[in-house]
């Protein structure tokens, strides 16, 4: 793992590494807090499709994270995003998605499959992530390792957390069974952490009873759904759909973090 740049703002430590993983680049981010030493929580974070490691909303819950946890918290862009791609090929990726959402076509076909392969090869990558990250003296392989992503950062989720056992804790979203993607289906039921799923319940691109299936597949003794059709302030979306993720269950992961992974009391 190479460290390529350092930032420090408002008692989070950010740090930009690269790491090759069977021949390819991986550029990630760590946030963790300032002047953090000793083992913590780790969480890892799947970012969606045509989104990436740095995504405002989603950076911004990695900072909160570091902040009010005092996790060590890593993102990656996965493959095909961010520093990953051309600007060429993310305005075609992100032009595509929203024609979908907005035709209410569902997720499938071309896109599905671009997402699936992404999300097959960063599951791979996770893991190779995982252990660098864990050699680091400031997070140590004590604590317990926890995941989050939405979308095809749920699907990189499943299909991780399936076969990763170091993963204690997972919340995933915005995803379905779809008969195109029946490693899905299978991975899930190899679950055994705990855990949260979100259906949106008017989703324009993971059909209710989709999302239901796949939650229904999971293997994990503990599991809860989460399903929401609540309006939200500045959305730019309609009640329900797949970007409009109220607030509060964001929150909300917090709390079910903190079961699971606990919460480190000190920065230090």
């Amino acid at each position: 793992m190479k460290f390529t740049q350092e930032n420090s703002e408002d008692g989070v430590t950010e740090r930009f590494f690269e790491l090759t993983v069977a021949g390819a680049t991986v550029y990630g981010v760590i946030w963790a807090p300032d002047g953090a030493r000793g083992p913590r929580p780790l969480l890892l974070m799947g970012h969606g499709g045509s989104q990436h490691k740095l995504f405002a909303p989603f950076a911004a819950y990695g900072k909160r994270y570091a902040k009010d946890l005092q996790y060590a918290v890593v993102a990656i862009d996965a493959p095909g995003h961010g520093a990953r791609a051309t600007p060429e090929e993310t305005a075609q990726f992100t032009e595509r998605f929203r024609r979908q959402m907005s035709q209410g076509e569902g997720l499938g076909g071309e896109t599905l499959r671009m997402m699936l392969q992404s999300a097959a090869q960063a599951a791979s990558e996770w893991r190779a992530v995982l252990d660098e990250v864990q050699s680091l003296d400031f997070v140590g392989t004590d604590g317990p390792v926890g995941y989050t992503g939405l979308s095809m950062g749920a699907m990189t989720g499943v299909l991780l957390a399936a076969t990763e056992p170091r993963i204690k804790a997972a919340v995933f979203g915005l995803v379905g069974w779809h008969e195109e993607a029946p490693q899905l289906a299978e991975a899930a039921t190899k679950l055994t952490a705990p855990v949260e799923f979100l259906v949106q319940w008017d989703d324009e691109l993971v059909p209710r009873s989709a999302a239901m299936a796949l939650f229904d597949a999971i293997g994990s003794a503990e599991k809860t759904l989460h399903a929401n059709r609540t309006p939200q302030a500045n959305s730019g979306g309609h009640p329900g759909g797949h970007g409009v993720v109220p607030l509060f269950e964001r929150s909300g992961w917090i709390q079910f973090f903190i079961r699971h992974l606990g919460k480190a009391t000190t920065p230090s």
